[in-house]
């Protein structure tokens, strides 16, 4: 169990232990909630496009595997 873990190397009683857990966690709990960091994708240039359609499946197949 995690808190008697954290009671063990703090040398301190799980009294003391479980109500720091729930001093910390009620004061996030309080607090408001953090912004999350915007995930960025780069955009890159792939040129023009090697097959001439792509609403035929099995010809773009054919061209990628080079038949």
């Amino acid at each position: 169990m995690q808190l008697e873990r954290i009671q063990r190397d703090r040398g301190t009683s799980l009294k003391e232990v479980v109500n720091e857990a729930i001093r910390r966690g009620l004061r996030e709990l309080t607090q408001p909630p953090r912004r999350a960091q915007r995930y960025r994708t780069r955009t890159v240039s792939l040129g023009r496009c090697l097959v001439g359609s792509l609403d035929d499946v099995a010809e773009v197949l054919a061209v990628a595997e080079g038949c």
